[in-house]
């Protein structure tokens, strides 16, 4: 029996090997930047749920929820493993936001527009449409379930009236159309208003159809749906600059598809080995470079990053550029090479800079340095000394994402207790804010929060030993041009944006 290089064969390959440790550094210190990112500057527009059916229940707190958010069909006690939030995504103009769960749905939010009576209420979002993607599937050839589960979602831009987005689970990818509809014919000549077929024989009139308003629906329709192409698990999508293909990797293998063929893609990256007992390493992510359709990097469990041209050879089995930092040997310890790996690689708006992150730092690397990234941001560094508990709970293999906002200024990740981290590239300052329903009263302000790692704790310190490892932010988003930003702590989506906004 060959194990695929699914996350638990992975997980079986990497426990047997080796790698650094090292002692943890002092708690972060404040953020206070021009960015819109400054100490307790951000506030809470609206929380919601991500709903197995679209019904509005008014919050727990006796106060108008049209003001403040909103929050769906159950309460956070009756959470399931299908509730909970798989990705966070805005769309090019940062007017809607789309959510995928376990449960194969995904919830799109319109952003509130702006009135002269209510200018506060600018930031908040409002359920816009929700459909189900993905079902359960069950692949009998190799007797295996192939889970609901949107792993990835990636919006195309708007060229007319209506929305496309991309959503994947582990092994088909499906486009969606999203549009509007006001108005509906009437007066068929064919057709009954039920919409029954008449008999040709009982129409002796013409009639012309006529367009009557009805109250705006907002319909979801796969217009494409790509599949068989992958044999192991989907970890990423990516629209091209050229907005006429994309690609979808797996653990081994990466795919470029054209969005008008659905039965066929070409294979770009291949690392696997004719023997799969020699795997050492599998695909983490990858994205096209924001403005070159040729270019796309891709990471590896292995820490490494490589920039690949597809005008090179058709099939990028060869680099063009090699992104690793150096490993002091005298710091390799067992679990070295599992906090290495990078489960997020993002470009920068600008396409100078890559972002990568691993289990315990963010790194940005410059496209034209690659032996070492000019910068790195300790995201839980108190951790090291947990890794043991942590690889026992398998929290140790958790995917946390990374964000850039608007300018590449600023960058945010998460971490375990619901707490996410922002990092002030310009300042080197560096801030923790938490998602938490305990705070989540009407545009609380955040306050900013310290882990203490050993010593005297202060009263607004929470200990390392206290952290909370099953309230985990490992997705968010950051509006394209805006201080807003979508945090999803397991099934609740919190959207905060700056006070100064």
């Amino acid at each position: 029996m060959v194990l695929q290089p699914s996350e638990r064969y992975y997980r079986g390959w990497n426990h047997r090997r080796l790698g650094p440790w090292c002692s943890p550094t002092g708690s972060p210190a404040p953020l206070s930047c021009e960015t819109g990112c400054g100490e307790g500057s951000w506030i809470l527009v609206c929380r919601l749920l991500v709903p197995t059916q679209v019904s509005l229940l008014s919050m727990e707190e006796d106060i108008d929820t049209r003001k403040i958010n909103n929050s769906f069909l159950r309460d956070h006690s009756y959470a399931t493993e299908a509730d909970i939030i798989s990705t966070v995504e805005f769309n090019h103009t940062g007017e809607l936001l789309a959510t995928g769960d376990k449960g194969g749905r995904v919830v799109i939010f319109q952003r509130e527009q702006e009135s002269k009576n209510q200018v506060h209420r600018r930031g908040e979002y409002n359920v816009y449409s929700t459909f189900q993607s993905h079902e359960p599937e069950f692949d009998y050839l190799k007797s295996l379930e192939i889970e609901e589960k949107i792993n990835k979602i990636r919006w195309l831009p708007q060229q007319n009236a209506a929305y496309f987005l991309l959503s994947t689970n582990d092994k088909t990818v499906k486009l969606w159309k999203v549009s509007e509809r006001d108005k509906r014919p009437e007066g068929y000549n064919l057709k009954d208003e039920e919409g029954r077929l008449r008999d040709p024989a009982t129409i002796t009139t013409l009639r012309v159809p006529v367009l009557r308003p009805m109250d705006l629906m907002v319909e979801a329709t796969p217009r494409r749906v790509f599949a068989n192409a992958h044999t192991y698990h989907i970890n990423s999508i990516s629209v091209n600059s050229d907005y006429e293909t994309y690609m979808s990797a797996d653990d081994l293998r990466i795919n470029l598809w054209n969005f008008e063929i659905t039965n066929q893609s070409f294979n770009i990256v291949d690392i696997k080995p004719a023997n799969m007992e020699e795997l050492t390493e599998v695909i983490t992510a990858a994205e096209f470079h924001p403005h070159h359709c040729n270019t796309f990097v891709y990471s590896s469990s292995k820490g490494t990053i490589r920039l690949c041209d597809m005008r090179a050879s058709a099939l990028c089995d060869r680099h063009t550029k090699f992104f690793e930092e150096p490993e002091d040997p005298s710091n390799r310890s067992f679990f070295s090479e599992i906090i290495s790996s990078i489960s997020d690689v993002k470009f920068s708006h600008s396409g100078r800079y890559i972002m990568t992150r691993d289990y315990l730092t963010v790194k940005v690397w410059d496209l034209n340095m690659e032996n070492r990234p000019i910068e790195t941001y300790q995201v839980h560094d108190y951790l090291r000394s947990k890794l043991c508990s942590l690889y026992e709970n398998d929290c140790i293999f958790d995917k946390f994402e990374c964000v850039w906002n608007g300018s590449d200024s600023v960058i945010m990740t998460g971490s375990y207790n619901n707490f996410f981290r922002m990092f002030d590239r310009n300042t080197k300052r560096d801030v923790t804010l938490e998602a938490s329903r305990e705070n989540s009263k009407p545009r609380a302000i955040l306050k900013p929060r310290k882990v203490c790692v050993g010593g005297k704790r202060r009263k607004d310190e929470i200990s390392v030993d206290s952290l909370d490892f099953s309230k985990k932010i490992l997705h968010t988003a950051w509006h394209p041009s805006e201080n807003i930003i979508a945090v999803a702590a397991t099934n609740n989506l919190y959207i905060f944006q700056d006070k100064v906004n």
